[in-house]
């Protein structure tokens, strides 16, 4: 057998450990982007439905006055809804296009959203003529299913003038 070998370490050509440099933080790795992302886009999404959310607020109000119109007399019932509906109007459509129609001109405005023409040919046409006639019989019932329906196919309501 041979015999050990005494190695003196110091003569080995061996140098010292250098440890790498730090980690930088930037560029983020490709996980970093994905979550930056998704943050961005539900930030995006949380922003747009806000805007919807309180767009469609006096929609809300709107179909919750007319739920409490449901309850009244039909007397007071007509003039109450003809007022629910121009109010609505106003909140969704410039003041121009809506504010000053009267007569058939309102109700071909209501018809607007509808192909058969309701309000005109139908049981809307009472929110003109029905004040002006005596003992006038109306389907209340009916009239509140389509102004609801009207309320319900509003366009959401506009903030300061430019449509969401």
């Amino acid at each position: 057998m041979s015999a050990a070998v005494s190695i003196d370490p110091q003569a080995l050509p061996l140098r010292d450990i250098h440890l790498p440099g730090p980690v930088s933080w930037w560029p983020p790795a490709v996980g970093w982007w994905f979550v930056a992302g998704l943050v961005l886009l539900l930030a995006i999404a949380g922003v747009w439905w806000w805007r919807r959310w309180l767009g469609g607020r006096s929609r809300r109000l709107a179909l919750a006055e007319l739920e409490r119109l449901a309850q009244r007399p039909e007397a007071e019932q007509l003039a109450a809804l003809s007022l629910l509906l121009r109010q609505a109007a106003l909140c969704s459509f410039p003041r121009a296009e809506c504010a000053g129609l009267h007569g058939e001109a309102w109700l071909a405005f209501l018809d607007r959203p509808f192909k058969d023409r309701p309000f005109s040919q139908g049981v809307g046409r009472c929110l003109v003529d029905a004040p002006y006639r005596p003992n006038s019989v109306i389907d209340s019932d009916e009239l509140l299913a389509l102004c609801r329906s009207w309320l319900k196919l509003l366009p959401l309501a506009r903030s300061k003038g430019v449509r969401p």
